[in-house]
């Protein structure tokens, strides 16, 4: 069993409690929330971030169990820390601007390089990017285009596309 801080602006608000179980880890969060706000925990690796989830209330702290097979957790690398991030209005987490160079598959990496300001976050155990979408414009990633949600963020329109653990298109969210 390891124990890693559960971490908010770099401050220690907890404990995250990880331990492997065959195929399985199994990770136990505690923490005090820092505000009356809808909290998610995230698992920080070397190489990536996993979305944990939404911990519980329970008395003074939250609380927050969860299992993912090796195979979810292990492109993650060595585990560094949680950390505790607050769940935007819509109720899912924040868009980030992508990071490709994260990306293990050379040629989705390629693929979403060359468009520019694409997003990205996590979604349960699938990873979303968003690539901006202009009727003017070639549509984005034309491949997959049936797996694309078109969707508004932050007032704009974004192709959005969904991939699992192996990067391969899946229908999610």
């Amino acid at each position: 069993m390891d124990k890693f801080p559960l971490c908010r602006d770099g401050k220690s608000l907890g404990e995250l409690t990880v331990e492997g179980e065959g195929l399985y880890t199994s990770f136990c969060a505690e923490c005090r929330l820092p505000e009356r706000e809808l909290w998610c925990i995230w698992l920080v690796g070397e190489r990536g971030e996993l979305r944990l989830g939404i911990p519980e209330p329970q008395g003074e702290t939250a609380v927050l169990r969860r299992r993912f097979s090796h195979r979810m957790t292990a492109p993650l690398g060595r585990i560094l820390r949680g950390e505790l991030r607050p769940v935007s209005a819509s109720g899912a987490a924040e868009w980030v601007s992508a990071d490709c160079t994260r990306i293990r598959t050379p040629w989705l990496r390629q693929q979403l390089g060359e468009l520019g300001g694409v997003l990205m976050r996590e979604s349960g155990s699938c990873r979303l990017f968003a690539a901006p979408c202009d009727p003017k414009r070639p549509f984005p990633l034309p491949a997959l285009f049936c797996f694309a949600r078109i969707r508004q963020i932050a007032g704009k329109s974004y192709a959005v596309f969904a991939f699992d653990g192996d990067e391969w298109p899946v229908f999610c969210e």
